[in-house]
């Protein structure tokens, strides 16, 4: 026992080697969760503050009246030809352009937007004219919030109906 304490044996050097791999192996499956883990935080904050510039955006819609719903023509949303696949972009239904004063929300195309999180984003709306059985008229809303930089990057979309007959 005593020539077994006293002896210089030890780990070899391939042991050695084994222990530093694992180790290895560990240490960079820590840094990769914890870089997953940015990527998806910074994914939700983009998608949180794309939805509120979206809710925004509809909510100065739903403070205006039927008559007052509809875009103004400058800038053009004929002119705008990046997203005509949207299924949004409906030429032949689109509610025709005017005059739109005081509000921003007419805007067609609003970019550079800054959101809370102080990043750009792009806002378009996009009203239809909609036929319900009743054969009353309805506007739907679309609110697509798209990446500045990436603009085929959809970061929010919401949709709502405005009804002629009861002005909302």
């Amino acid at each position: 026992m005593a020539r077994r304490l006293s002896g210089e044996g030890g780990f070899g050097i391939i042991e050695l080697l084994i222990a530093m791999l694992v180790l290895a192996l560990g240490i960079m499956a820590i840094v990769a969760g914890f870089s997953s883990g940015i990527v998806a935080l910074d994914r939700a904050s983009r998608a949180g503050t794309a939805g509120t510039l979206a809710d925004k955006q509809m909510e100065g819609y739903r403070a205006l009246g039927f008559d007052g719903i509809l875009l103004t023509d400058s800038p053009s949303p004929a002119l705008d030809l990046t997203h005509t696949t949207d299924p949004a972009h409906d030429a032949t239904n689109a509610v025709p352009t005017g005059t739109c004063t005081g509000s921003p929300t007419c805007s067609p195309l609003q970019s550079p937007v800054t959101g809370a999180d102080g990043r750009a984003y792009r806002v378009d709306t996009y009203i239809l004219w909609q036929s319900i059985p009743t054969g009353r008229s309805v506007k739907d809303i679309t609110v697509v919030v798209r990446d500045v930089n990436t603009p085929t990057k959809t970061w929010a979309r919401i949709i709502s109906s405005f009804e002629q007959s009861t002005g909302q």
